[in-house]
């Protein structure tokens, strides 16, 4: 991959980026409200997106930047098993069709903003809310930090290398987060997701003709696999588990994560909710398509430093200059959405279920919409700093780690939905056994989040953060059914 400046996909990518620039300080006048001093207006766009704005931000923050450049790189390094990005989101959707409409009217109704808010609602208890609401915080930072890498690995294809060309464009996207909240990233959205779908389908047509169709691809993946000694194009009999796991895992922690449950709490209805659940599948096709680019990285016999870096090549390789800067801003502009929703979330979370629960009780509207967005921005600048003084690696381990603990706050969001059932101290001591526990097997297994497993026979490798969920729910069941009611006092 070269890292030389070119001046034409340099000028279209600056043209573009300046493009979304200018849509993210008009956004804070798009649909606007009386006044954006208050946190459902600022936070939540006025939990007013119909089918298709809804459609756009979330797919925006649930398809990243980051997922451009790691699916196919994740591909480019092991074959086959770096698909299981497809069935994950194929079973997340009925989830969404089912849960989000309920989960999405207990807020409505109560004014909840965050999944803090619903687990206080529904138990009374400021330790349960304090673990849902710090679990999303941690879970989310190192998420936006890897939006970074992925925008990083479109500035150095550019030739913009160091660290300013990053840091303006998060002060940039900082700006207009702060002055629009949601509607920026909203706003955005459309943007950056035409532009997804125009260089994935180009992608697609393109550079397979380039390198002699897509038998000449799948063949030059195959050698390339069995010269190095692993990886394939096929999965083993040995990753099934792992893989079934690993996709049921991600589903269901997709939507417990800030980031899209702020989308989902910013929609007009849960019809709306659930026609997203009907036509988001369509970002499934697009993800498919775009993992195929690993393999074609091998065809293309590209020399680059890192896996990340597979995308990026293809395109300097392949294409004009022109669509090279094409593709090259929208997955920058793909780092900016969930980012910006990222940091959104976080700060409703902080605002609401630790500023407002410990530290100003009384706080007014205003006051929340004030504390949240200074929130944001500290949430931005703490994830430039872990890109800029800590290794990417830091980065990577640490967003495994983030699906592990996301999904341990599932029974304690989601149960309460449809039982009244659960109380709270059981649900803490199932959520610490998880979100522990969990860490521990993630550390001894070398920060990979597998483990395998012997049942009498072969040794089979299942996912870690499924293993805890369950040791999670099973801690909490059994407390709750053993110990007297008068002992299950909200905590």
């Amino acid at each position: 991959m070269t890292t030389e400046i070119d001046p034409v996909a340099l000028g279209v990518f600056i043209f573009f980026f300046i493009l979304v620039t200018v849509m993210g300080f008009v956004a804070s006048r798009w649909r606007a409200p009386k006044t954006l001093a208050h946190i459902d207006e600022w936070g939540l766009g006025g939990r007013n997106f119909g089918t298709w704005i809804t459609w756009f931000l979330v797919g925006g923050d649930f398809y990243t930047a980051y997922t451009v450049i790691a699916v196919p790189a994740l591909v480019y390094t092991v074959g086959a098993y770096g698909f299981f990005a497809l069935p994950y989101t194929i079973v997340v959707y009925p989830f969404v069709f089912m849960v989000m409409p309920v989960l999405w009217k207990r807020a409505k109704d109560f004014g909840y903003v965050t999944a803090g808010d619903v687990v206080h609602g529904q138990y009374g208890s400021r330790g349960l809310e304090l673990a849902v609401a710090a679990t999303g915080v941690i879970a989310t930072m190192p998420y936006i930090a890897l939006q970074l890498v992925g925008m990083a690995a479109v500035l150095k294809a550019l030739g913009m290398v160091g660290e300013l060309p990053l840091a303006i464009a998060f002060i940039i996207l900082a700006l207009y987060t702060y002055s629009a909240g949601l509607r920026a990233p909203a706003l955005i959205a459309f943007v950056k997701d035409i532009m997804i779908y125009i260089v994935v389908i180009a992608a697609v047509a393109i550079i397979p003709s380039q390198l002699g169709g897509y038998a000449n691809v799948f063949n030059a993946a195959e050698a390339a696999f069995a010269a190095k000694g692993s990886g394939n194009l096929l999965l083993g009999g040995n990753q099934y588990v792992a893989y079934a796991t690993l996709a049921l895992g991600s589903a269901l922690a997709a939507f417990m994560y800030p980031h899209t449950l702020t989308g989902i709490f910013a929609s007009n209805s849960g019809n709306t909710i659930r026609k997203n659940a009907v036509l988001l599948p369509a970002y499934t096709l697009l993800l498919g398509l775009l993992a195929l680019l690993g393999y074609m990285g091998h065809a293309a016999n590209l020399q680059i430093e890192s896996a990340n870096d597979v995308v990026p090549a293809l395109f300097q390789k392949i294409f004009p200059s022109w669509f090279a800067g094409f593709g090259f801003a929208a997955i920058a502009i793909g780092a900016l959405v969930p980012a910006a929703v990222m940091s959104i979330g976080a700060a409703n979370l902080f605002t609401r279920n630790f500023w407002k629960a410990y530290v100003n009780p009384a706080i007014e509207p205003a006051g929340e919409a004030k504390v949240a967005k200074l929130t944001s921005l500290v949430v931005k600048i703490g994830a430039l700093l872990v890109i800029f003084f800590l290794p990417t690696q830091f980065a990577l381990d640490l967003q495994l780690l983030g699906g592990v603990w996301i999904l341990q706050t599932l029974p304690a969001l989601v149960f309460g939905l449809y039982t009244n059932w659960f109380r709270a101290p059981a649900l803490i001591v199932g959520w610490f056994v998880g979100f522990f526990g969990g860490s521990w097997m993630v550390w001894m297994n070398g920060l990979k989040p597998l483990q395998a497993i012997s049942l009498g026979g072969a040794p089979f490798t299942v996912y870690i953060g499924l293993l805890a969920l369950c040791a999670n729910i099973v801690v909490s069941v059994v407390l709750n059914a053993v110990l007297p009611r008068g002992q299950m006092a909200r905590a």
